[in-house]
Parts: C-alpha cells; structure tokens; sequence
C-alpha cells in the first residue's frame, strides 16, 4: 500500500510537471470560446469548428485525474492504516482537485456525443459525424440497442441529406449551452491550479511521494515488513507481522456486491422499462431517481479495482500497468457503467435544453426525441451491466 501511494504521488508531481510545461490549458482544449457555428445547405447546423487541444496537455491533465483518483480511494479503503486526520482532510481536497479538472472534458464529450445522436436519429451523412472526444469515443465504437445498425448503412434520400430545421436548431441550442458550461469550466480549472488550495494539496502529495503518515498499525506493519516501502523510522516492536491488506480490500469488494445486489437487475434485463417513463415529463431538473444507485456503483467498482491494483502492486504510475491484473468481468463492467453516466448526463443535458423558454415547437420535439435516444442508451447500458456482471470471473494472463 505505501508503494502503491508513493507511486501515484510520484505520478501526479510528474503529470504536474507536464502540465506546466504544456501550457496554462486545464487539459481539454483552449479554444472553447473561440468556436463558431458553420451553417450548412439550406440552414442545417453542421456543427461547430473545434480547436484540437495540445496532446501533451490532454494527456497530462488526464495522468493528474487519474493519480488523484487512485490516492484518493486509497485513503478510503486502507484508511484503518494511514493517520485518520491526514487522510480526512486530503479525501476532499483530491476530489474537488479531480472533480474541477473533469468538467470541462465531460462537457466537450457530452456535445460531441449529442451532436452525433442528432445525425444519427436524422439520417443526415451531408457532414461527417463529430469526432468522438474520450468517453464517448468508447461509447461511440460499441454498438447499443438503442443504435443496433449505425446511419451510414441506409441510403440517405434526397430529403435526408441535411438535418432537419429542428434538429438543426436543437444542435445550435445545445452547443450554445454546453459550450459556455465548458468556457466557465475552463475558467474555473484555470482557477483551481492557480489557487492557494491546489498548492497546498500539490505540496501534500509531494511530502507524499517521499513519506506515508502512517497510524500506529501502519507503522507496525511497515517495520515488520522484509521490504519495507516507506522512510519511516525503525520501531520496538520488531517482532510484528505486517498488517494483511486483503480483509480491506475485500470489505470495499463487500460493499460493491451488497450495491449491486440492491440494483434492478431483472428490470435492466427487460428491453422495456416502464418505470422510467413516470418522470419522463416532470418539470423537476433533479437527476433521474433510477440513475443514483447506478452511479453508486460505478464509484464502488472503481474503489474495488482500485484496491486490487494496491493488492497487486503493479500500478506503477504507467497506463495499462494495472489492467493485466484485473478482472476481465470488471472491465466490461467499468465500461458499461461509464456508459450509463454519460447517457444519462447527456438525456438531463437534453431535457434541459427544452426547457428553455420560446423555442420553437420543431426544436423542442428534436430535443424530446434525443432525450429518449439517451434514455434508451441508458438502459442498453444497464443490461450490458447486468450481462457482463453476472458471467464467471476471468482474469487476464
């Protein structure tokens, strides 16, 4: 486990390191503000021209996430082990640091993938479907059951050629939408690596990366150990057998398969889910109530991989390092669940798109249209959930 903080310590400092070097980018582009509207034949909307963002800051950004998420449910799931107050106050901070760094890439790829449902549902091949931006580049690759056969296997008719007005209008409003939702949260990243609070959290992880605060049984066990990972001072108690790490990691395993026993799964097996048509028309902007317990899961499932990878040590800092030694069933299970959120953040994105006040009654049911596209994505995500979970562990070579 110490090895396992100090490598994604190490990680983080080295993607910070990145970062800086790339530019002042907060990792999903700069030119947000910069982008404009490009009318097509007849008025159809064909999307906007986007700035490709530098790779070295995509990617940079991207490693910092990602070594944020890892020590953050660390923290969680080995807590009993590390000094509770250190790791109480450092839990948030990584998730606001994750969380402010996520926004802007999560509104790119929930306008690409809306952008490209809108050609898909109109049959339109006059201009090329959106470039899928993460996320939705895995979503768009796997076919679902609400999009069995992609809209370039039918001939496009005459009168087919361009999206229709309201599709056209509906793509305009959203990119309007989202677009300003992902200036503000590039401003606000911007903000957050400029901040006082992301220096202190920067400086924590860089004390981090040489020393663990480890509890009284943390330290025990780390001076018990024959390869002892951390600069920790020598202890008394010599004779001290190194703590297991597998009753943790199987208490956060617990905790996943206790979620998903609660989950509808016999209504995700079902290609029609009456339930989620009762507040399909609610003027309510709260989340859909089916999503939560979805989206519990999703985080659970990424704490037991999490703590897998710590069991393993072989999550190095390098991609891919820790995905030889997990579970082929999570994986399949990771990507549906990520699936599912985007779908559903981009049906709310949809619906609230239609509550804007004044706008045309073809733009409004091009908007109700892309919502149940969404829904149905989201439920096709569901039974690939319950499809993957429920086959026998495989575990790759």
């Amino acid at each position: 486990m110490v090895g396992y903080l100090r490598a994604q310590a190490t990680e983080f400092l080295r993607a910070l390191r990145r970062h800086r070097e790339s530019g002042t980018g907060s990792g999903a582009g700069t030119g947000a503000a910069a982008r404009t509207e490009a009318p097509g034949a007849n008025g159809a909307y064909a999307g906007p021209d986007r700035a490709a963002p530098p790779a070295d800051d995509v990617d940079a950004a991207r490693a910092l996430r990602r070594a944020a998420r890892r020590i953050s449910a660390t923290l969680h799931t080995f807590q009993p082990l590390l000094d509770a107050d250190w790791a109480e106050e450092m839990r948030p901070e990584l998730a606001w640091l994750s969380g402010t760094l996520a926004m802007e890439h999560a509104y790119a790829s929930r306008l690409e993938r809306l952008l490209q449902a809108l050609h898909r549902l109109s049959g339109s091949t006059a201009f090329p479907a959106p470039r899928p931006v993460g996320r939705a580049a895995v979503t768009a690759s796997v076919p679902s059951a609400a999009s069995p056969v992609p809209a370039s296997g039918h001939p496009a008719s005459a009168n087919r050629g361009n999206l229709t007005v309201g599709a056209a209008k509906a793509g305009a409003l959203l990119d309007r939408q989202l677009t300003l939702a992902r200036t503000r949260a590039h401003s606000a990243a911007l903000q957050c690596l400029g901040s006082s609070r992301f220096h202190a959290v920067a400086d924590k992880v860089a004390l981090l990366a040489s020393e663990v605060p480890l509890s009284p049984a943390g330290r025990r066990s780390a001076s018990a150990s024959p390869h002892p990972a951390s600069h920790t001072a020598p202890h008394t108690a010599s004779d001290a057998a190194p703590v297991d790490l597998r009753p943790l990691a199987t208490a956060a395993q617990e905790r996943l398969t206790d979620a998903v026993a609660a989950l509808p799964l016999v209504t995700a097996g079902s290609p029609y889910n009456a339930e989620a048509l009762i507040h399909g028309l609610s003027p309510d902007p709260a989340p859909h109530p089916q999503d939560a317990p979805w989206h519990q899961v999703r985080l659970l499932l990424r704490l037991h991989r999490y703590a897998l990878e710590a069991l393993s040590g072989a999550a190095a800092g390098a991609d891919g390092a820790a995905e030889d030694t997990v579970d082929v069933r999570l994986l399949a299970a990771g990507e549906a669940l990520n699936r599912h959120r985007d779908a559903a953040e981009a049906a709310a994105a949809a619906a609230q798109a239609a509550r804007t006040p004044r706008i045309a009654p073809a733009t409004a049911y091009a908007l109700g249209v892309l919502h149940a596209d969404q829904r149905h994505e989201v439920e096709a995500a569901r039974y690939a959930f319950q499809h993957s979970w429920r086959k026998e562990p495989i575990r790759l070579p």
